[in-house]
């Protein structure tokens, strides 16, 4: 392959960006492109972003994922999320990836109320992770979850709520935390230096302890975080 052009690969995403900060737009559009993905938008305000994929929609063009970042014009409170759960309700198959400078925690519970497929949350220094961002996309726009380690943290450590994770033992409480953040039982086992198949005990437990059942299906993983934020 030439090095002239983008590369070009088989797990390709559509992607539409909100960001009102142009540079930063600018960047993420580079680096999703450089890496074969199609930014097919970048808008710099929510009510540009619901425009933009309502005109995509009516066309037949939706796209695989929309980055949004929590806060944009005009007040730069919560716009983004905002555009991002409205979104989410009227398009259930559009992934959805908010950026947020800030671990918040009520927007991270409102995004995460609603469908457990694609939904993510990064926190913007993650994006220098080049790598991991772009994974990150990628695994929201196929249906999956992907969770900054510090909104994990937050989120599974407030006070309030640990009576939900009592019956887990701590290796579990860790296991739980790298599913939340999209992780493969592979990935975990690397993580963790343990096998597969150990991994695999302590998901089950997981399952088990927080009463999901096999019916739940493949978004178990989701909600099991879910179980513990809507608890």
């Amino acid at each position: 392959m030439g090095c002239g052009g983008p590369k070009i690969v088989e797990d390709r995403v559509r992607v539409v960006i909100a960001e009102d900060s142009v540079l930063l737009r600018e960047g993420l559009t580079r680096l999703l492109t450089d890496r074969g993905h199609d930014v097919v938008a970048g808008v710099g305000d929510a009510e540009a972003l619901i425009k933009t994929i309502t005109d995509l929609h009516g066309r037949g063009e939706l796209p695989d994922v929309v980055v949004a970042d929590v806060r944009m014009p005009p007040t730069h409170t919560d716009e983004g999320v905002r555009a991002a759960v409205r979104l989410r309700k009227a398009h259930p198959g559009l992934g959805v990836l908010v950026l947020s400078q800030y671990v918040e925690e009520r927007y991270a519970t409102e995004l995460l109320a609603g469908s457990s497929r694609g939904v993510g949350y990064l926190l913007k220094d993650r994006v220098a992770e080049v790598r991991e961002f772009v994974d990150a996309v990628v695994r929201v726009a196929q249906g999956g979850t992907a969770l900054d380690p510090e909104v994990v943290a937050q989120l599974l450590g407030r006070s309030r709520k640990q009576d939900v994770l009592a019956g887990l033992t701590p290796r579990e409480r860790e296991v739980l935390g790298l599913m939340a953040e999209g992780r493969t039982n592979s990935a975990i086992a690397r993580q963790l230096v343990v096998s597969d198949g150990a991994v695999e005990k302590h998901v089950s437990n997981i399952f088990l302890k927080l009463g999901l059942s096999p019916s739940d299906g493949d978004h178990r993983r989701v909600l099991a975080v879910l179980t513990y934020l809507n608890s």
